[in-house]
């Protein structure tokens, strides 16, 4: 067998990236993570001032990986889920506590999650974190895979038998891969800020479908809320413009006095939304997991939810293969990756898509069916309870990780 730098190489030392290491901590693998931006930079885009919705089977993972004792005095649980439709009577409630679950998901920011990974890979000795530089270009064969990458102004060749795309919705790996992608776009920007309303919380989380798209409020620290709003691409120029005042008041419009009067406002940011998918890679020891492989649009909070998904299938497999002294950039391996994730991405884009479109129209016979909808789904609890399953990421397969349990 030939002779390679590392075992593995994750492009990106994002949040998904970096679980991939600190999942796989137990098998001793040579790994390299590739970052251009220092996990502890303000310009780091993974570890910004957003804040990230965790599901209930995010918190399985990361206790399986021994990392949510680290987390949870970061984390804020959501402990009810309040979903309506503005201007019309359909209403959907979800309670953790009906259903024994300490919790429906959390609510931690995301330069907790960066501090928390930067500690933990810089105590993996068998991890090497290459940081700042930038990917160049890939070379594949059937044997192994070599990473170009610029450092310092010096151009370094890294050898390793699979390489993970973990960069990102705009990842060079799947461009220098040549891996062709499906996209939709919405049309949409989601404003993201930190809000202060004027009463408390109460653990509650917000989905307010809105005219031009849905709003979310999710409980955080210090009774703050983690604002998420969907907007058409010609309002956001004008949202970012108002002044602090003038933007809340727009807010308390679209959102009403559930939580009484909103008072402050942080940093506000915009980003375009769409819905992407990777086609199957063909290459070979090449896998891409979380956005590298899809996007999504924000609405039920499960793009990150479905790349940790990713992560804990991907570090599975890759300790079951050496566990039985394979190959872990073998085709079989990575099919039976794809094949293993392919029904989740894919139902979980569908229903994002899928509501985005439904609560974006404005036919009356879809209103009215879609408020039926909600109200059946909330008068049933059988039903209610898949729903709550799958957005908790507590449905279908689950690797050993997505059970609390180690992967070896």
């Amino acid at each position: 067998m030939i002779k390679t730098d590392y075992d593995l190489i994750i492009v990106g030392g994002g949040m998904v990236g970096a679980s991939l290491a600190c999942a796989l901590n137990n098998t001793k693998l040579r790994i390299a993570v590739i970052e251009a931006v220092p996990l502890r930079a303000a310009s780091q885009p993974s570890y910004d001032d957003r804040s990230v919705a965790l599901s209930y089977g995010t918190r399985r993972v990361f206790s399986g990986m021994g990392l949510w004792e680290s987390l949870a005095d970061s984390a804020t649980p959501i402990r009810k889920i309040h979903v309506s439709d503005r201007g019309h009577f359909g209403m959907l409630r979800m309670d953790a506590a009906r259903y024994d679950f300490e919790a429906l998901g959390y609510v931690v920011e995301n330069r907790a999650l960066g501090k928390l990974f930067a500690a933990r890979l810089a105590e993996l000795k068998h991890v090497d974190l290459i940081c700042p530089c930038e990917l160049t270009g890939l070379e594949f064969d059937q044997s192994v895979v070599r990473a170009q990458v610029s450092v310092n102004d010096e151009i370094k060749v890294f050898s390793a038998r699979l390489l993970i795309g973990a960069d990102g919705g705009r990842s060079v790996v799947r461009q220098l891969a040549g891996v062709k992608t499906r996209t939709r776009e919405y049309g949409q920007c989601a404003v993201i800020a930190n809000v202060t309303p004027g009463k408390s919380h109460q653990n509650i989380a917000y989905e307010r479908f809105t005219s031009t798209g849905p709003l979310a409020m999710l409980p955080m620290s210090g009774n703050r809320c983690s604002m998420v709003w969907t907007v058409k691409q010609a309002q956001e120029k004008e949202l970012l413009a108002l002044d602090d005042e003038a933007f809340l008041a727009r807010l308390q419009e679209r959102f009403g006095y559930r939580l009484g009067v909103l008072q402050k406002i942080g940093k506000r940011a915009m980003y375009p939304l769409a819905l992407m998918m990777a086609e199957p890679a063909s290459t070979p020891r090449l896998a891409l997991i979380g956005n590298a492989a899809h996007t999504l649009h924000p609405v039920a909070g499960q793009g990150f939810n479905l790349g940790i998904r990713d992560v804990a299938a991907l570090a599975e497999i890759v300790s079951d293969t050496l566990a039985a002294d394979g190959d872990i950039g073998a085709p079989p391996v990575l099919k039976k990756y794809a094949a293993w994730r392919h029904k989740d991405q894919r139902h979980v884009a569908r229903l994002t898509d899928g509501l985005v479109r439904l609560f974006s129209s404005t036919l009356p016979p879809l209103v009215l069916g879609r408020n039926l909808g909600l109200l059946a789904l909330d008068q049933v609890p059988p039903v209610k309870r898949v729903l709550m399953r799958q957005t908790m990421g507590l449905a279908g397969k689950l690797p050993r990780l997505a059970r609390g349990l180690p992967i070896a």
